[in-house]
């Protein structure tokens, strides 16, 4: 069948029927099922939007389906290709998107009139944003609306993020454990011009450009083999979690585990200033803690004439970058601390012999360092402070009244707990505020419980 003609409500089960007995072979036409019934033709025509031009839409509101009509074969490939490494929902409901037996999209118009009356919108919209050849277009002139070009800001940005790496991610995603979340928003922009294919930026439909001022552009034969050896997957533009290129994926072996990687240095600056500390309250001991949540602390050195400051040397620069991140701003002790680094390279220990009133001490050799071991669990479990806790190494003789007694000791009110099901040695519980998680933490991580049982504690990224 080559084109299809149905109503508006599709009652022509016949022709449906057919869909049920899919070949797989490519086509313009995507079959959309399991919709949720209550679900527009713009939110339908916002799942192509991305990936081209929208020509059709047909939807089958008794059977939760609908049929989407692209302008291109290649734009309903690029689709279905990403849609069936990213599973898509509407309305918090997973839907499931293939190709049809139908080449074309031919609905009556007279019964479709609301679903064209909204095509013919978006179309106009599209027709708006389009960019004007020949043309500058400055930030400030154009409004943010569905523009082609997207803005990509990464937060927490400790690992190497290359443009293949952003070629494939996702809006709201962590590229590495814990860090390197994208914020993708629509640019004001509506074009953007490439000249240079290297590090920087990168014309992914054009392999031929130089890599920079004087450099020759790419022979066109080595272009296209260098093409087609780095593309993600056969279709430009599709997205996969699991074609990381190599430079990624060492990036990503350095994120879970710190094994070395050339090119990419983890040394960076390992030292931490911390400023307005509470100095009546705070010791190295509690920043050893605290800080021992995103890294192996080595040594603290509360600043003797400063005693509101500290310095912290964290294992390597990686730590110390995630260090920064989660704690820059957080309360402890009453005070919101500010966390940058340091210029210093190390932070020194007291002369043999010398006393400094206990405010310098080296943690190197701690039994406490949670990364000692490469590939440890501990890499897939750092998370921002939060008000819920994460407890393991709870004894069987531990109950959650002894647990809730000794948290609410630390001066805050627990507002929940829960044992984990299948192992009652770990269970999450929250506090009132991330403060009192904090000072929580501080308190009683490492407390000994019993049983030679000393309670592990750290933030966990679940509510109660």
């Amino acid at each position: 069948m080559s084109s299809m003609v149905v109503t508006a409500n599709g009652n022509d089960n016949k022709k449906f029927k057919s869909e049920d007995k899919m070949d797989g072979s490519p086509s313009r036409v995507l079959h959309i099922r399991k919709l949720p019934g209550e679900v527009t033709e713009t939110e339908v025509i916002a799942l192509g939007l991305p990936f081209g031009k929208v020509t059709n839409i047909l939807m089958l509101k008794g059977k939760n389906q609908a049929f989407l009509e692209l302008a291109t074969e290649e734009a309903a490939i690029t689709m279905v290709n990403y849609y069936s490494a990213v599973t898509p929902h509407l309305r918090n409901q997973p839907i499931y998107i293939q190709y049809s037996n139908h080449k074309e999209l031919k609905t009556d118009n007279t019964l479709n009139q609301r679903a064209q009356a909204v095509l013919q919108a978006v179309t106009a919209v599209q027709a708006t944003n389009a960019p004007i050849s020949g043309t500058t277009v400055s930030e400030s002139a154009v409004t943010p609306a569905q523009s082609p070009v997207l803005r990509i800001i990464i937060d927490n940005m400790y690992y190497p993020v290359t443009l293949d790496v952003l070629h494939q991610a996702l809006d709201g995603q962590n590229i590495y454990n814990a860090c390197c979340t994208l914020r993708i928003d629509f640019s004001k922009l509506v074009n953007l011009n490439v000249k240079y294919n290297n590090d920087k930026s990168r014309d992914y439909t054009r392999p031929d450009l130089p890599s920079g001022d004087g450099q020759p552009a790419l022979d066109p034969a080595i272009a296209a083999a260098f093409a087609k050896e780095t593309s993600l997957l056969a279709v430009p533009g599709a997205l996969s979690p699991l074609a990381i290129p190599n430079a990624a994926a060492a990036a990503a072996a350095a994120a879970a585990g710190r094994v070395g990687m050339p090119g990419v240095s983890a040394s960076g600056n390992t030292v931490l200033l911390v400023s307005n500390l509470n100095e009546e309250m705070v010791t190295p001991q509690s920043l050893f803690t605290l800080f021992g949540v995103y890294g192996d602390v080595q040594r603290v050195k509360i600043l003797y004439n400063k005693k509101d400051s500290a310095l912290i040397q964290m294992a390597d620069g990686n730590q110390s970058q995630l260090a920064m991140s989660h704690l820059n701003g957080q309360k402890m002790y009453g005070k919101i601390i500010r966390v940058t680094l340091s210029k210093h390279q190390t932070v020194q220990l007291p002369r043999e012999g010398l006393d400094d009133q206990g405010l310098t001490k080296d943690f190197g050799n701690s039994p406490l360092h949670r990364f000692k071991k490469p590939g440890s669990k501990n890499f897939q479990n750092i998370f921002p402070p939060s008000a819920t806790l994460h407890l393991s190494n709870i004894p069987p003789s531990v109950a959650e009244e002894d647990l809730r007694t000794l948290f609410a000791n630390t001066g805050g009110t627990v507002k929940a707990f829960k044992f984990f099901q299948r192992d009652h040695k770990m269970a999450l519980l929250q506090m009132s505020t991330v403060e009192e998680a904090i000072q929580a933490l501080i308190d009683l991580h490492n407390y000994n419980l019993g049983e030679n049982h000393h309670l592990r504690v750290s933030f966990s990224k679940s509510t109660i």
